[in-house]
């Protein structure tokens, strides 16, 4: 009888110690790290996706497992449950269990699209089209006519040209165009709501869109930052006496597609509803987008005389009071006479 018990006792022994070791195994399993096909693998989770599609994009993304195993992890785990929508990332170091907890967290691989200060609604919205980590939602139509994208964008403006905020924009992986472009439309209003708040008294600006017309005006003008406020000085002047604005970007804006590089005397005789050698006050809409700095100086504008101004060459420019004054700089400037 004390064999019998001692036989049995070693077999319960055995028995504890050979599941202790399975558990041992499989753990050490689940947190092994993930053998990669290259250092960091890019993968997406599409809504509705099963386990058994899941473990088979990983496998095909370049992550060496068994894809059964990510199957009986989830399921052991109760992390099948909680598998959320989106793009990921595996990098050298990650375990299975790692990954799958990622997901089940929903933390999602964020990237970033960058709109530049001076573009126009056709390069952001081209930016955006291009990024392979952007779903597309908008038609063509939507991305080529911009009274399509206000509507779709809940713009009250027919066009969207200068009502996207240019900056850098983080986001999901897989978050859509609309998404992007709507963030950027909230931004520009809020940012042009707290400089119209802030902005000088007695301007010859009626609304909150025509301080953002004239600030992308002073954008494409000037690329210093020095002389943004008394460029914006110019034009305001200029406004005041109803003299017209006769500023190139807005032609070249008006010509389209029809600019090849350079404005001949055609050119700025051809009215366009943005030619302001041909029309008098602001053009209908902005021409590019504005960085904060030019929509501050179009409503805090530098207090001067000047009524003109010229490229120096170097990046800056040479201010006049009068006409005589400015056709002297042309002379030296422009035409490189003495």
């Amino acid at each position: 009888m004390k064999w019998l018990i001692n036989t049995f006792l070693w077999l319960i022994l055995l028995a504890v110690l050979g599941a202790a070791g399975a558990g041992v195994f499989v753990y050490q399993w689940v947190h092994k790290p993930l053998v990669l096909k290259t250092p960091t693998i890019d993968f997406r989770v599409s809504a509705g996706s099963g386990l058994h599609q899941i473990a088979r994009q990983l496998v095909s993304a370049g992550v060496d497992m068994p894809p059964q195993a990510f199957v009986w992890l989830a399921r052991l785990t109760e992390m099948d449950r909680d598998i959320k929508a989106g793009g990921y990332q595996v990098s050298q170091g990650d375990s299975l269990i790692d990954v799958l907890q990622r997901m089940a967290r929903g933390e999602v691989s964020h990237r970033q699209v960058a709109f530049i200060e001076g573009w126009t609604v056709k390069q952001i919205v081209q930016a955006v089209a291009k990024h392979p980590d952007i779903d597309r939602t908008l038609s063509d139509q939507e991305f080529s006519d911009q009274k399509a994208l206000a509507s779709r964008l809940g713009v009250e403006h027919q066009h969207v040209e200068g009502l996207l905020f240019p900056d850098t924009y983080v986001f999901a992986v897989g978050t859509t165009d609309a998404e992007i472009l709507k963030r950027a439309f909230v931004a520009q209003e809020e940012i042009l709501a707290q400089a119209w708040r802030a902005r000088a008294p007695d301007l010859p600006l009626k609304t909150p869109h025509e301080a953002l017309i004239l600030a992308s005006i002073v954008e494409k003008e000037t690329g210093r930052a020095d002389e943004r406020a008394r460029v914006a000085g110019v034009f305001i002047n200029r406004l005041r006496i109803g003299m017209p604005l006769q500023t190139d970007p807005t032609v070249i804006y008006g010509m389209g597609d029809l600019y090849m590089g350079r404005i001949r005397k055609a050119d700025l005789q051809r009215d366009t509803p943005w030619n302001t050698y041909t029309r008098r006050g602001l053009p209908p809409t902005p021409i590019a987008s504005s960085s904060q700095a030019s929509l501050q100086a179009a409503l805090n504008p530098e207090s001067h005389d000047y009524l003109y101004f010229v490229a120096r060459g170097d990046g800056s420019s040479a201010f006049a009071k009068n006409l005589a004054e400015h056709n002297s700089n042309v002379r030296r400037y422009i035409l490189k006479k003495p």
